[in-house]
């Protein structure tokens, strides 16, 4: 059995994880390279994405399929029960979307 605290946790999907292997792949050669998803200064209400060698103090690590994830704690707390996906388009650039979890 799972404990709430497990089970309320951002979610990918295999788009968004194919995306964040990809990114962390040409941005950083480091074996705990990820993307770092946390609250921004500059607006407390945005989240902004971020490519890191490691993990930050306190973070929430998320792996899935050989992609990592790190959350600071508002981050986490924002996104527990969420599903993060990511799209390409044409022109390369990448797109990250969040929907709640079914």
């Amino acid at each position: 059995m799972q404990s709430t605290e497990e089970s309320l946790m951002l979610t990918l999907t295999e788009n968004a994880t194919d995306v964040v292997k990809t990114i962390t792949e040409q941005t950083t050669e480091s074996e705990a390279a990820g993307l770092r998803i946390s609250k921004q200064e500059s607006d407390p209400s945005a989240l902004g994405l971020t490519p890191v060698e490691s993990p930050q103090p306190g973070d929430q690590v998320l792996e899935a399929d050989g992609a990592r994830i790190y959350l600071d704690e508002a981050a986490a707390a924002a996104l527990a029960n969420e599903v993060l996906d990511a799209k390409v388009d044409e022109s390369g650039s990448v797109q990250f979307g969040i929907a709640p979890q079914a």
